[in-house]
């Protein structure tokens, strides 16, 4: 299993090849990369979201505890006094903080059902429903977020899948093929519900189409 410093380092190198190419072509803006960056380095940490004590467990939470809280106030700023505004997003950071990180560690298996393509996709619709619904991006912009959350989670699994395979000894590690996975098969139960959970925000989602031409347009670039 590569270790948090290689993902971290090579998730952030594949995110700047991305935004920059993207920038290059005029799929964004100078300024809409810098977010599309931090999302492919975000991507490339987030699959150990499930390994217990780890520094990258406590790093995600961290992180994903900011838009929580911008969320939190974007939604209630209409309805709760400047002052209760404030109380409720210190509880929100420390719902997502420390509440959500124990839950998680508690009902997660490390390379389980999270490490997998599934988990990966639900990552980068809910990325792209949020950038859509909560953020008001535009429809090309939210699907390039959702997809750059994504390439960073691939990113981490194939490096731990790469790590699996021993070249000096010319062996297979056991932990091959726990990493890079389309599901759980071990927990077909559990994989099903994460599917039904990606089912569900296709109401949230922006319009198919721009996704379609931002993946025509990305592969062009490389032929």
């Amino acid at each position: 299993m590569a270790n948090f410093r290689t993902h971290l380092g090579v998730a952030a190198a594949g995110g700047a090849v991305l935004a920059h190419g993207g920038w290059q072509a005029g799929l964004w803006g100078a300024m809409e990369s810098l977010p599309l960056l931090a999302l492919v380095t975000f991507g490339g940490i987030l699959p150990d979201i499930d390994a217990d004590r780890s520094r990258a467990i406590r790093l995600i939470f961290n992180l994903l505890a900011v838009p929580a809280v911008v969320a939190g106030a974007l939604v209630l700023q209409a309805r709760l006094p400047t002052g209760s505004l404030l109380m409720a997003c210190g509880a929100i950071y420390l719902a997502v903080r420390y509440l959500a990180g124990a839950l998680f560690a508690r009902f997660t298996v490390h390379r389980g059902l999270w490490h997998s393509l599934l988990a990966g996709g639900l990552c980068g619709l809910v990325a792209t429903a949020l950038s859509h619904r909560l953020f008001g991006q535009p429809d090309h912009l939210a699907w390039a977020q959702g997809t750059a959350l994504t390439l960073g989670f691939v990113i981490h699994l194939l490096l731990d899948e790469l790590y699996s395979v021993d070249l000096t000894g010319a062996r297979l590690k056991r932990s091959f093929g726990t990493a890079f996975k389309p599901f759980d098969w071990r927990e077909p139960g559990n994989s099903l519900v994460m599917l039904l959970a990606a089912a569900s925000l296709v109401p949230w989602l922006p319009p198919w189409g721009p996704l379609r031409d931002l993946l025509l347009q990305g592969t062009s670039l490389w032929r």
